[in-house]
């Protein structure tokens, strides 16, 4: 089903979908940052995944 008139990157179902990407996205980056031992990098994580999450939650 196509929206006339409505960009697809519009649509609350996209932004949910783009918040879950970078969700996923910024674990990966915690992953890596563990990895490497930067743990600035990893606590400074848990703030912006939070950010995220509580855009999903409403």
């Amino acid at each position: 089903m196509r929206l006339v008139g409505v960009r697809p990157e519009k649509t609350e179902a996209a932004a949910w979908r783009r918040h879950v990407y970078e969700v996923r996205h910024l674990g990966g980056l915690r992953l890596e940052r563990h990895r490497l031992g930067n743990r600035a990098g990893v606590r400074d994580s848990y703030a912006a995944v939070a950010e995220e999450l509580s855009a999903l939650a409403s």
